[in-house]
């Protein structure tokens, strides 16, 4: 059998799971094969919830270093492959989680190899390669998801169908300097989930970025301060930070009818509304969730219903987009700083 012919049967396989029953529970469906490349901070996390979750049978990983992949295949009981070729092989799906400037070139192979696959974010590091990623992926048809995990935040799930009409957006995500992902900068390592928090809440046409950032740390930008003006008037003003003293992750939502202040790091949301000249305050339950574990629950739903992700290749795109965007921005300011 051809390996077309065999990934097409494994499609097939995957919908009749998915369809044999109305609601089939997880643990009644047979679970989907997947893999793991690179097990580093994120990609142990990955492969440790994976091997938690009924839905999944985890075939194996790849990792280079042989010290993190002994200690691995120790803890988790599961198989070291030596290539991405030889663990594509044995899977429906894989989590890429190695190095972002190693996306592309990662996430390529296993997509022509006939693997639905989960990128972390962000999706590349520039938007050729997103594009050309996009393009192999449908044109195999496969599924192609990206890691912006803040977007399954249970604390972001619950206030999603009250945010209508956000004029004004404020984040700050600050983390402590560990030494991590220092092959890009602050705008690719953390900002980048609140600009795909706000293109996804606000749905409008980016008209003017604003930015100020600077290198403290590494030789790349490690604090940035971002103001995004769209279409329709709405602002966004992002701080992000990787060398600060405390892990902040809070995002505020201002509108005509609300006030909406989420802290994704403790799950908690608070909200008021105006009705009147009185505040009142709006109830919001937020049901708690480790939210990789409903990360990975949504990648493998998609691939056994051939569904689009919640946070699709293009969603990922368009992130990435407006990082090289407010790059740029910071670029200018940092010319006429210089300039004065």
């Amino acid at each position: 059998m051809s390996r077309d012919e065999g990934q097409g049967t494994r499609d097939a396989s995957l919908l009749a799971q998915s369809s044999a029953d109305d609601s089939p529970h997880p643990s009644s469906l047979v679970p989907v094969s997947i893999g793991v490349v690179g097990t580093g901070y994120l990609g142990r996390l990955h492969a440790r919830i994976l091997t938690e979750m009924p839905e999944a049978d985890v075939a194996g990983f790849v990792e280079p270093d042989d010290a993190i992949a002994a200690d691995i295949a120790e803890t988790l009981k599961i198989k070291r492959f030596d290539s991405v070729a030889a663990l594509a092989r044995e899977i429906d799906c894989a989590v890429v989680a190695t190095p972002t400037m190693t996306h592309f070139d990662v996430a390529r192979e296993l997509l022509e190899a006939g693997c639905d696959v989960m990128v972390e974010k962000p999706i590349t590091p520039t938007v050729d390669d997103a594009r050309r990623l996009i393009d192999i992926a449908n044109s195999n048809n496969r599924i192609l998801q990206v890691g912006h995990v803040e977007r399954y935040n249970p604390a972001i799930i619950a206030v999603a169908p009250i945010l209508k009409n956000v004029l004004y957006v404020e984040a700050e995500r600050l983390g402590v300097f560990v030494g991590r992902s220092l092959d890009i900068d602050v705008l690719l390592d953390l900002m980048i989930h609140d600009l795909n928090l706000v293109l996804s809440f606000l749905g409008q046409k980016v008209v003017d970025v604003r930015a100020v950032g600077v290198a403290v740390m590494t030789e790349k930008v490690d604090i940035t301060n971002v103001r995004i003006e769209f279409e329709n008037g709405a602002v966004a003003n992002l701080t992000a930070s990787r060398v600060s003293q405390d892990r902040v992750r809070k995002i505020r939502f201002f509108s005509r009818e609300a006030y909406i202040s989420v802290d994704t790091k403790e799950q908690e949301v608070k909200g008021y509304r105006l009705a009147g000249k009185t505040v009142l305050p709006i109830e919001v339950t937020v049901a708690k969730q480790e939210p990789l574990r409903a990360e990975l629950e949504a990648f493998i739903e998609c691939v056994r219903t051939r569904s689009r992700p919640l946070v699709s290749g293009e969603d990922g795109l368009a992130a990435v987009e407006l990082a090289i965007r407010v790059a740029k921005a910071i670029d200018e300011s940092l010319k006429r700083f210089a300039m004065a």
